[in-house]
């Protein structure tokens, strides 16, 4: 299973999967989005045993480009494992404190955020879709975190991974307004003349959005790469029929 990780210590492991068309369904990830599950599954069970870990510890969400967030517990461990049915219903993000759970979300464009708190030992993952930018759920999942687990965002790290470049990303004038409204993305649109599209830099409107919840601009990490120029991205605006990477995060514990 091709992966690049972003974090890899004893405390942490973080990454993405990516494209590799030596793997079934060139490595997808999604079991929501495939055409066989059982290659899907061996994917993941791959993956598990490159991250020393167990298909069992995986914990997915139903994505729908919300700004909906949930608490994992060890509850929800294998939750969406191996059944999408079991996911997490209608959430575009997770925290825990729990080790040994491996929170993930499911990308091929959109923005996937990876963060994790050293002091308290927090950590979460973030599906960040256009729609998720504009419903600002980075912004709210901060805000539950600051308000409500009294996290001091100076604390958090995060990684924001592969996702659609601002040159691939056009879109017309009526997202482009969404995005103005937030107020703060302008610096990350310009307008093609030649095409009549605006295209828009997502993952820097969501590094701002990180920003602007107190979360220091030297702590947050941006792989820049693009899903839709890279061979080893899936992109949804390039095939509608493609597979997804993989986001994820664990705490470890060093019991396997």
């Amino acid at each position: 299973m091709k992966t690049k990780l972003y974090l890899n210590n004893e405390k942490y492991i973080a990454g993405i999967t990516l494209k590799d068309e030596s793997e079934p369904e060139c490595g997808n990830m999604a079991l929501h989005v495939c055409k066989n599950p059982e290659d899907v599954l061996e994917n993941r069970k791959n993956l598990a045993a490159y991250l020393n870990c167990r298909l069992d510890d995986f914990v997915c969400c139903g994505q729908i480009h919300s700004s909906n967030f949930y608490r994992t517990t060890l509850k929800d461990k294998g939750r969406g494992a191996d059944d999408a049915d079991t996911a997490i219903p209608d959430t575009d993000a997770l925290y825990t404190y729990e080790p040994n759970l491996l929170l993930c979300c499911f990308t091929a464009d959109c923005v996937p955020a990876i963060f994790y708190n050293e002091v308290t030992g927090l950590i979460g993952v973030i599906h960040s879709g256009w729609q998720g930018t504009i419903k600002e759920i980075t912004t709210k999942v901060l805000e539950q975190l600051i308000h409500f687990e009294h996290c001091e965002p100076g604390d958090l790290n995060v990684f924001i991974g592969a996702a659609l470049s601002q040159e691939k990303f056009e879109v017309d004038e009526d997202v482009c307004l969404k995005f103005k409204a937030l107020g703060y993305a302008d610096e990350f649109i310009y307008f093609n003349e030649q095409t009549g599209k605006y295209h828009i830099d997502n993952q820097m409107v969501v590094k701002r959005q990180f920003e602007l919840q107190g979360v220091r601009a030297d702590r947050i990490n941006i792989d820049r790469t693009c899903t839709y120029l890279s061979q080893e991205g899936f992109s949804y605006r390039q095939d509608k029929n493609c597979g997804r990477h993989m986001s994820f995060i664990m705490k470890k514990t060093g019991r396997y």
